[in-house]
């Protein structure tokens, strides 16, 4: 009986050009959803999506304070001169012909004079851009502006940060993952196949499949808020999971025409072989994402998003796509050998690698000391987790070139008691002369005596009954000391300055917002984590029969899983090598990285757990000898899980290489794991363990054995019936 993706692997490759024109046309669809309907649908914001007390404190003064004849400033131009005063005609004048020449800045003004500096050198302008492309023509009006060496002009606040993490986010995936990603993926697979063609398949399944999902995702983005970093995502998981399934399928059917099978057989031998293998990974990878829809952050879930829709275009193109392709290659596919490499490659179609043989053979000598040396190795890059402070880096961690960052440091320096995103303590319910309007007072008078925050102003909307206490937060708004002034603010101060009162008290603005982010990505974590888990260990059990193996792959993974954490704090907090790397050391690790880095990790390492696993259990079956069986399964496939994995760490490394702190980490983290995965857990931990296991690797409790059989790979048709088959 023929598997699923045996019979869609013979039915694409019988009818290549059916399936070529079906993908062609979803492609031309998909760019033009992109073209006509992306750009303008993604948010940089990241918001809650549990309405939490920051936002709730918005709703109540936004409705309260209703502007009137303008909006509110969301943004500040700051205008210096060493030479003149702001009260001078020559400071005016410049503010005035910078207006007239700059028509965003001058549609977006609030009040053209709002604050002078203690020096009388600079001056702030309100501002509050009504679009995105206003935004941008408001940036480069800026730039346009400091042409007059007198006058220095910059411009800092909520809207001009979101445009500059926009582009910044851009400029990343044009030069991190196409300009570094790309072609080091292109280069590892050349080394792997060892032949050009068969080298540029991957990658253009990857690219074909990140094209249909930018289509999806832009319909998609329609109906629901996601973020810009949807983009950056899809594109680094869809090289990654594009090019690794392509890499296993591809490497089967030169496999079995090694084995002198006819072009259609080996197809359907791949179909049955490889590609149901991809099915049952990408799968688990694909759950593993649903785990943070969980999550009540619209960054999370715009990921999540983002990595689902371009997982399952890639397992749908290595079934039908790919096979397409390889019908009409054929042994084509091996064209433009490499010299050297492309000899070897094509000699050596998953054989036992010597190297690999001979590494695994010395590991199983001493499987103890084996197991203990590398788990005390993961165990000890592990430690610095328990130090790991989680929050976000905002624009104090922007490079110096960005609009935001120069006038955040502007901003600091002429008014260091200013800033666009103060805290605001919304009290509901109180009239003027009550309680909680003398609690009010005496709070604005406790705060200003605080080094950590500074003088506050208190407003009354016109009704009398909401009052709004707004006062600065020293620093960066996103900063650990911003974070925890604010957070004992909620927890400690406004609860006992307003005890005993009947008013409603919520504390928002920007810091606010974060530490509601916070505990929206932290707080769900358990539950997440144990989705993950149960789901890779269940999984795992179904498909190889084994409570032992199921529950031994799931703690290797946690081990690299945390040697990665580790390294995260090392390097980013502690600076260890930063410099080195171009990182940039920071206070906090990204509060979104852990937990998604968590669930793609344990998506990722499914491939080539299946992959190995599948391999072991086969030779298991045959021989009856696990040593034997360890020896052959990891041997044979090293190489090929070594270059998928060294692949989706050179697509990461792309991540690593931009200039936003949250990728960085991001993209070092992913690809620390991968390396430590596909080295040290699967060379040395688990082959130890499987060694010193022995038979109990297989087993499986009485009352479990009522579950269904699942092979990953399915029987391997004979060459008369899948050529009988293919051709009826």
């Amino acid at each position: 009986m023929r598997t699923p993706t045996q019979a869609l692997a013979s039915a694409s490759a019988r009818h290549p050009w059916r399936t070529l024109g079906a993908w062609g046309v979803a492609s031309l669809l998909a760019l033009t959803a992109v073209g006509s309907l992306l750009a303008g649908s993604l948010t940089t914001e990241g918001k809650p999506t549990n309405n939490p007390e920051s936002l709730r404190a918005k709703d109540v003064r936004e409705k309260a304070f209703a502007p009137v004849g303008g909006a509110v400033a969301t943004d500040l131009v700051l205008v210096r001169s060493n030479r003149y005063a702001p009260d001078t005609p020559q400071f005016q004048a410049f503010v005035r012909r910078l207006l007239v020449q700059s028509p965003a800045l001058r549609s977006s003004v609030t009040n053209e004079a709002l604050a002078v500096s203690r020096d009388s050198r600079a001056q702030l302008i309100g501002v509050a851009p009504a679009t995105d492309s206003v935004t941008d023509a408001a940036v480069d009006e800026v730039a346009v502006g400091n042409e007059d060496p007198a006058f220095t002009v910059t411009i800092v606040g909520d809207e001009t940060l979101q445009h500059d993490f926009n582009v910044l986010s851009q400029e990343d995936l044009e030069k991190g993952e196409l300009q570094f990603g790309l072609p080091a993926a292109l280069v590892i697979l050349l080394l792997v196949f060892g032949a050009v063609v068969a080298g540029l398949i991957p990658l253009l399944m990857a690219i074909v499949s990140i094209v249909v999902a930018l289509g999806i995702v832009a319909l998609v983005a329609q109906q629901f808020e996601l973020s810009v970093f949807v983009v950056n995502m899809l594109t680094g998981m869809g090289l990654a999971l594009g090019i690794d399934y392509s890499l296993f399928v591809v490497s089967r059917y030169r496999e079995e025409r090694g084995r002198g099978r006819e072009k259609l057989a080996a197809i359907a031998a791949s179909g049955a072989t490889a590609t149901r293998a991809v099915l049952v990974s990408g799968t688990a990878f694909v759950v593993a994402m649903f785990g943070m829809l969980i999550v009540p952050s619209s960054i999370m879930r715009s990921l999540a998003v983002g990595a689902i829709v371009v997982g399952v275009v890639s397992v749908a193109a290595a079934a039908t796509l790919l096979p397409a392709l390889l019908g009409l290659l054929g042994d084509h596919v091996d064209s433009l050998r490499i010299p050297v490499v492309g000899r070897s490659s094509l000699e050596s179609a998953n054989p036992e690698g010597r190297f690999w043989g001979a590494l695994i053979r010395r590991v199983l000598r001493r499987p103890g000391l084996s197991f203990a040396l590398a788990t005390a190795f993961l165990l000890l890059l592990a430690a610095p987790v328990l130090g790991m402070n989680v929050g976000a880096n905002g624009v104090s961690t922007l490079p110096d070139s960005l609009a935001s960052k120069r006038g955040f440091v502007a901003l600091r320096e002429a008014f260091p008691g200013t800033t666009t995103d103060p805290v605001e303590i919304v009290v509901a319910g109180g009239a003027s002369g009550s309680a909680e309007t003398e609690a009010l007072e005496t709070l604005r008078a406790q705060l200003a005596d605080d080094p950590r925050f500074g003088p506050g102003e208190i407003a009354r909307s016109p009704d009398g009954h909401v009052a709004v206490l707004t006062t600065p937060v020293v620093g960066d708004p996103t900063s650990v000391e911003a974070v925890a002034a604010v957070r004992e603010l909620r927890n400690d101060v406004v609860p006992a300055a307003f005890a005993g009162t009947s008013a409603e008290v919520l504390v928002g603005g920007a810091t606010s917002e974060n530490i509601d982010y916070f505990d929206s990505v932290i707080n769900p974590a358990p539950y997440v984590i144990g989705f993950v888990l149960l789901l890779t260990f269940v999984l795992l059990m179904v498909v190889f029969r084994s409570v032992v193996v199921a529950g031994t792959a799931v703690l290797l993974n946690l081990l690299s899983v945390g040697a990665a954490y580790g390294l995260l704090v090392l390097v980013f907090q502690h600076g260890v090598g930063a410099d080195l790397l171009g990182f940039e050391q920071v206070d906090s690790i990204e509060a979104w990285v852990p937990l998604f880095l968590f669930s793609v990790l344990f998506g990722l390492s499914m491939d080539y757990q299946v992959f190995l696993l599948s391999r072991i259990r086969e030779r298991y079956d045959s021989s009856g000898d696990t040593t034997e069986a360890v020896t052959f399964g990891v041997a044979s496939t090293a190489r090929i899980i070594t270059g998928a994995a060294l692949i989706i760490v050179a697509v990461f490394a792309g991540f690593a290489r931009g200039d936003l702190v949250a990728f960085q980490q991001m993209g070092f983290g992913v690809a620390v794991a991968l390396l430590l995965d596909a080295t040290i857990i699967r060379s040395v931990l688990l082959p130890s363990v499987m060694k010193l296991l022995g038979d109990w690797n297989w087993y499986l409790p009485r009352w479990l054995e009522w579950l269904p059989e699942v092979q990953v790979e399915g029987p391997v048709p004979t060459p008369a019936t899948a050529l009988e088959k293919s051709e009826g």
